[in-house]
């Protein structure tokens, strides 16, 4: 009894005779590399990592030291980090000043209009263009509407003048048509349709690009299985195409919210001036004035730190939330 329970039992962990096995490793999953591994392996690589992360460093992240000056007197000529602590004196400065908060309505209100207006049209545009049978109308149509993309912001502004003058076009067809002109770019009232009109022309056709590589990863036979149950070409968009896409729609809005309050900086302050500002100044643009024409750079220091926060908190909400109800998220 003794001899064949010895031979029936099974070695023992670590045993280190021959037929014995040996405990595995701690602290390494099968197939698990560690990272100086994988920097041995692949360093050619990660060296093309090198310039983007010296891009980031240099002009993204040791910038952010300056924001030190929003809470401390900058004199030009003096200390790169300010010369005296005054605390929150600029943060309250510019709470108090009604300027800052009108400026402030319209940036949220620019800013939500360009989101609500140029954010789905893109979608609208790539399910058109993947719908289309004839590649050279579909070939025409993507390279007239990705054009605008590669024209500069001066030359986009300089059309858009041009265009809304009082001489222009536009008015030319409203005086065919019996109408009185109308100075566009001189009436508040008018600012934000042109902007938010510039925008969509400048920008849908670009913003096609994502969506139609996103529809081409979705699985033919699921288009072949909607029309087997009988659905249409909108029931296909609806129950196939959509949730398809839905992923990358689902982070283009997360960093779209993301730069809410950076409404376009370049196009406002080349279309907009004194008549305007009641509904054309942003943040951005009186950040401009108070911080490079008024060489208030403290105050300008404040006001950004405070829109970063603003875009920080709607970012991290959009998240949270996107991932909460749809599964979906940027982490």
């Amino acid at each position: 009894m003794s001899t064949a329970s010895t031979i029936d039992r099974p070695p023992a962990t670590g045993d280190p005779s021959p037929g014995g096995t040996r405990p595995a490793r701690r602290g390494k999953r099968p197939g698990h590399r560690t990272w100086r591994e994988a920097l041995r392996r692949d360093w050619q690589l990660y060296t093309l990592a090198i310039l983007p992360l010296l891009f980031f460093l240099v002009f993204r992240y040791l910038p952010m030291i300056g924001n030190v000056i929003a809470f401390r007197r900058f004199e030009p000529g003096g200390n790169i980090l300010g010369e005296e602590w005054v605390g929150l004196r600029y943060v309250r400065m510019f709470l108090n000043d009604p300027t800052f908060w009108n400026v402030f309505a319209n940036t949220v209100i620019l800013g939500a209009l360009t989101l609500v207006v140029c954010f789905p049209l893109p979608i609208v545009l790539a399910l058109l263009l993947n719908e289309l049978v004839s590649k050279r109308i579909k070939r025409f149509v993507q390279s007239v509407s990705y054009l605008p993309h590669f024209l500069s912001t001066v030359v986009v502004a300089g059309m858009v003048m041009e265009l809304v003058s009082l001489d222009g076009p536009i008015n030319q067809v409203l005086r065919a048509l019996g109408g009185e002109p109308i100075a566009f770019l001189q009436e508040p009232e008018w600012f934000r349709a042109v902007y938010v009109s510039s925008e969509v022309w400048q920008t849908v056709g670009w913003g096609t690009i994502i969506y139609l590589a996103a529809l081409t990863t979705i699985d033919p036979q699921l288009y072949e299985a909607a029309r087997i149950d009988g659905a249409g070409r909108w029931r296909q968009i609806w129950h196939v195409t959509l949730p398809g896409i839905r992923p990358t729609v689902v982070t283009l809005l997360i960093l779209n919210i993301g730069t809410f309050m950076a409404v376009g900086f370049e196009k406002i302050l080349l279309l907009y001036n004194p008549l305007t500002y009641p509904t054309a100044d942003v943040i951005a643009t009186y950040l401009y004035r108070m911080g490079v024409v008024s060489n208030n750079f403290s105050y300008a220091a404040a006001i950004g730190l405070f829109e970063a926060i603003i875009g920080l908190a709607l970012v991290l909400s959009a998240n949270f939330i996107s991932r909460r109800t749809v599964g979906a998220s940027l982490w």
